[in-house]
């Protein structure tokens, strides 16, 4: 029996370090390495950090809006680079934030993470709010096939809080969405173990997982924690967010390790380093 996301992504976090390292093409990173910015421009760079981070890092997260701006070449590169990341053993989460209600998110569940997905990424990000169980398809489907999804909860954006932060009957909109992972959660919980349903956590919250109440190490949660690195977020960062709940936090690094790009070698020493360094 295949072990569920969870149970995969703790494995590789604790055998390579708890980093994810985004595959962001967008048109400044793409030029800066001597580049055009076009399909071919797009495939080289992409495959460059296939080249430099498969077999290496715990995670690739390839953010999907940067290839599907290239139509269907650039959706055709995506495939191939979830295709030949998973043949060298790392684990992926395409950064993709769907969210639907109905037969709606039910397809976009199919397209990304069902059975016959053509190139279906470990996990997937989405987002909650038109409502946790409006997700329903996509979690229910990920925990059949052994993958996982990501729910937006607290994003570090300014805007953000004017929603996740917000109370009705008592209680947060974040709140309510750890509440629904906990119970997604609970069997991986019972086993110990982490669970299959994460979370989209900001590196650079602050303080608001406390402010609010979330208690991450019940909901057995594994955490995205974009925003480490260029973006400000540090060590010291993740733990003032996170406290206890630390050792599930997958920190998320784009920029400052793509700027060692065009050389693999350097992509690889860079990616090595900022894994090594959230150990520390």
């Amino acid at each position: 029996m295949t072990p569920g996301f969870g149970a995969r992504l703790a494995q590789a976090m604790s055998s390579r370090g708890p980093l994810c390292v985004g595959i962001d093409p967008h048109r400044a990173l793409v030029e800066s390495w001597g580049l055009t910015y076009d399909l071919a421009g797009l495939e080289r760079f992409a495959l460059t950090c296939v080249e430099a981070f498969a077999g290496r890092v715990a995670v690739v997260k390839p953010q999907s809006a940067f290839f599907e701006v290239f139509g269907s070449g650039g959706i055709a590169v995506l495939e191939r680079v979830l295709t030949e990341l998973r043949e060298g053993g790392t684990l992926t989460i395409l950064d993709a934030k769907r969210g639907d209600i109905g037969s709606t998110m039910a397809a976009y569940a199919e397209a990304l993470l069902g059975r016959d997905a053509v190139a279906p990424a470990d996990a997937v990000t989405v987002s909650p709010f038109l409502g946790y169980e409006s997700l329903r398809p996509a979690i229910d489907l990920a925990a059949e096939n052994g993958r996982g999804v990501f729910v937006l909860a607290l994003t570090s954006n300014p805007e953000g809080a004017t929603v996740q932060h917000a109370v009705r009957n008592g209680r947060s909109v974040a709140a309510s969405i750890v509440e629904g992972a906990t119970v997604d959660n609970a069997l991986a919980r019972e086993r110990g173990g982490l669970g299959s349903v994460g979370l989209v956590i900001g590196a650079t919250v602050g303080t608001a997982v406390a402010d609010l109440g979330l208690d991450l190490v019940t909901a057995a949660t594994p955490v995205l924690a974009p925003g480490f690195g260029a973006q400000g977020g540090t060590v010291a960062a993740l733990e003032l967010a996170f406290g206890s709940a630390r050792p599930q936090v997958l920190a998320s690094s784009s920029r400052e390790i793509l700027q060692a790009g065009p050389s693999v070698s350097g992509l690889a020493d860079r990616a090595e380093r900022v894994a090594h360094g959230l150990l520390g």
